[in-house]
Order: structure tokens, then sequence, then C-alpha cells
């Protein structure tokens, strides 16, 4: 069918621009841009809200195979879709790890419960081991979108090296976590004052700053694509910011958690509120909000990272980091653009474009011949988030009773309508 979406604030990440037009949709494509309604199209009126490509979230982690009861890709799919979101970048970090082609043919056909799209990163060594390198070739051919080890930093310098290596020759992506492993061992928060005073065993800013340089070191060496999943501290973007004036084929992301929050969200030791890596400074987390701005820090993630309430229900140290994101991670973005942090399109180049032209897929725009995966949402529509209402499995979101401001009307995957808010 014929969509013709018309009285539509239109959120270009492409050009830069926010304005009042029409967008029309046809077999699952955008047609045309501030045109006329087609004979016999489908009118929607937008009454004047925001209507922006769908979210690309890269980082996701479901909990198939291994931790069905955790999220499911059908409840994900719920889940991203109440959320804007129409493409999922799924994590390799399973049980097992999606470290074989047919692991990841299974993943493959279990993602077809999904009403968004999905598409799979593969693990970079067998089991996220950091010693031996996956048959990445074999892996790309089936589907596999880039290769990462997540929050399991290898060690080995020289195997990590190889597998740099062997997926230069391949042009596969690697996506790497900037920590130095021995440093961050058995911390849950960012030294400080704040960790000192809770008792919190912290680890230093200086960690990840460590973790980056070799990475980027190895990059240098051996050419290879690489996109650091989360960077968070201040002394960081420097060395970030020489790798790119250098030219070596590297991206940046950080979690909409290290944007909105800080370590004194931690309180009195809640847990939904333990990332890894650990929430930082006040200071860290408006220099990562001005870096998404200046864009050196391309891509903004929800990190979704769903645990049951048995592993959140722990005394800080012991219990399981991470939290849900996909339903918050806009709303919680929209903090950024009422503070005037952020316009618009400048927000929707990091949620979208960025990762689709990162990861070489054709969504993340309004444009003619582009998939029409739309979000139309409110900014300005207030709520009070009650975790329980959230269509995830989980419910260990650190937004709980928060005062919110965004609301997701519609999200439409290739021109179907998949959710009506």
């Amino acid at each position: 069918m014929t969509h013709h979406f018309f009285n539509a604030r239109l959120i270009n990440p492409e050009t830069g621009t926010d304005e009042i037009g029409t967008l029309t949709i046809e077999d699952g494509v955008i047609v045309a841009l501030d045109g006329e309604a087609p004979e016999g199209a489908r009118l929607v009126d937008c009454g004047g809200h925001c209507l922006a490509p769908g979210i690309v979230d890269w980082g996701v982690k479901i909990g198939e195979p291994g931790e069905r009861h955790k999220e499911s890709f059908r409840s994900a799919g719920l889940a991203a879709s109440a959320g804007g979101i129409t493409t999922m970048i799924v994590r390799p970090d399973t049980s097992p790890s999606i470290d074989t082609p047919e692991v990841l043919e299974f993943v493959t056909r279990r993602a077809s419960e999904a009403r968004v799209r999905i598409r799979h990163m593969a693990a970079l060594t067998k089991a996220r081991a950091g010693r031996e390198m996956t048959e990445i070739g074999f892996l790309l051919d089936a589907g596999a979108i880039a290769f990462s080890d997540v929050y399991h930093v290898a060690t080995d310098t020289k195997a990590l090296s190889r597998a740099l290596t062997y997926a230069r020759s391949l042009g596969a992506l690697v996506v790497g976590h900037p920590q130095e492993p021995g440093l961050s061992a058995g911390a849950s928060a960012t030294s400080g004052k704040f960790a000192s005073l809770r008792g919190l065993p912290g680890v230093s800013a200086m960690a990840e700053r460590i973790g980056l340089d070799r990475d980027l070191g190895l990059v240098e060496m051996t050419g290879a694509r690489y996109h650091a999943d989360q960077i968070t501290t201040a002394r960081s973007l420097p060395a970030l910011e020489r790798a790119k004036n250098n030219g070596l084929d590297v991206t940046a992301g950080v979690s909409i958690h290290h944007l909105t929050l800080n370590e004194i969200d931690v309180g009195d030791y809640r847990t939904f509120f333990k990332f890894t890596p650990p929430l930082r400074s006040e200071d860290d987390r408006m220099a990562m909000v001005q870096a998404v701005a200046d864009g050196l820090i391309d891509v903004i993630g929800s990190f979704h990272t769903p645990a049951d309430e048995e592993s959140k229900r722990l005394p800080f140290e012991e219990a399981a980091s991470g939290a849900v994101g996909l339903e918050t991670l806009l709303p919680a973005a929209l903090r950024l653009v009422h503070a005037g942090d952020l316009d618009m399109p400048t927000l929707f180049r990091a949620l979208s474009l960025n990762p689709a032209r990162r990861l070489g897929l054709p969504q993340g725009r309004l444009a003619l011949g582009a998939p029409a995966d739309l979000v139309l949402f409110d900014p300005d529509a207030p709520y009070l988030l009650d975790r329980f209402s959230l269509k995830s499995k989980s419910k260990n979101t650190p937004f709980d009773g928060c005062r919110m401001e965004g609301k997701v009307l519609a999200t439409y995957v290739a021109g179907t309508q998949v959710y009506q808010g």
C-alpha cells in the first residue's frame, strides 16, 4: 500500500534539516518528498509531530541461545518497535557465543520472530576467549555484519593482531571494547571520591584510554576497519581524534546511559545503575555529549542488556551489569535535545544515519529510494516510566519512576506499520 505522510516535521540527518513537509512511501521504499498525495494513497496526518528514519540500534543483547528467559527475539522485537527502533545489531555474547556459522544460522532463523530487522555480529575469537580467531570468512558468508568479543577484552595482543590482519584482508569490521583488562578486573565504579565514600572497587578512567591506545596502535599496524563500542571518558577523546585525523578507518560509539547519567546516580548502591564500563563523572558525561555534537563520536546505542531480578537483587559488587534500553533509548536521548545540547538532525545522525553507514546498510535516511523504515513520535509528550509496562522480558531500567518526554506514535519497517502508539 502507498502511504502519504503530511503535516510531518521531517527530521533528515543526511541533509541536517528539520522542517514541515510530506513524504510518500510505496512498496517498502520512499518514493517522494514534499509532493502531492498519489491517487488512492492512504493519508497519514502526522499532526506536526516528528517523522524520522527508524533507529539503528548497535549493540543489543538477546538471550537466545542460552538465556531466553531474559529476552527472546520476539520480546525484543516488540520492545524495539515500541521504541522506534527498526534495525537491531545484535551482540554475540550469548551462551554459546555466536562463533560458528551453525550458531549464526540458528539465531538468524530465530530472529524471524521479531517485528523489526535484525543483523548479527559474530565473535572475533572462538568462545570470545581471545586466543584463536573464528572462521571470519565463513561467518561473513553466513551473514555476520561485524565481529566482536564484546566485554571479553583480549590479553593476547599477538592473537588479536592476527585476527585484525585477517579481518582486514576480508574487509570485515571489528568492534572493540576499549578497556585495559587487568586494571578493570573486579571494578564496579569509576575511581574517585564517590567510589571511595561508597567503598566500591574502582577503575581509573585511564584504563579506557590505555585500552583504546592499544587497539588504535594495532589498527594502524594492520589497517583493519575498527569501531570502538563505547567511549565514555574525556581522556580517550584526543586519541580518537588523532586516529581519525591520521586517516585510520576508525569510528566510535557511546551508550545512552553514559550520555544521560553519571556516577552520582548510583546513589545508595542501586544496581540498576551498574554498567560496563561504570558510570563516569559529570565532566566526562558532558564531554561525551559535546563529542557527539561535534561528530567525533559517531553512534549512540542503547546497549540493551537484559538481566533477571535474581542477578540484580544482589550487593552492588556482585550484581550483573547492564540495563534494558530498547524502549527508553529515544526518550532518554531526547533529554539532550530538550536541554539544548543537540538538535534533532544531529541526534538522528548518531541514532540512525551513522550506524547504518558504518555497517553498509541502506537504512537511516529520508531519501528517494531509501527503505521506508520510519518512526513517528511526539518529542514533547510527558509520562512517568513504569518498568513493569516495558515489553522486554527483563525490567532492569535505571529510568524506572523517572519523568520522560517523547512518545513513539508509530513505527514502520519496509513500509509496514509494526507499532501503533
